[in-house]
């Protein structure tokens, strides 16, 4: 009972960890998008509608799907 505890309480921090994940990725990429990159037309429009999409699955609890989401926009920018 004890391990199905701490595994249930596991699985909740990693969740709240994904959230907060989200927000500092949009803001990475908020930031580098600033700085007028580099790209090309279309890689642009790729970047931001990422970062909307990103930002839709936030609010709407899906994390791991944002931050999967907001790692392509921040690939294409070459943010970390």
């Amino acid at each position: 009972m004890k391990q199905f505890l701490t595994a249930v309480a596991a699985l909740a921090f990693a969740g709240s960890a994904w959230a907060f994940h989200c927000p500092a990725d949009m803001k990475k990429i908020d930031e580098a998008l600033a700085k007028n990159p580099k790209l090309t037309p279309e890689q642009m429009a790729e970047v931001k509608k990422q970062r909307a999409d990103g930002e839709a699955l936030h609010k709407a609890g899906k994390h791991q799907e944002s931050v999967d989401t907001l790692a392509k926009a921040m690939k294409t920018l070459g943010v970390q």
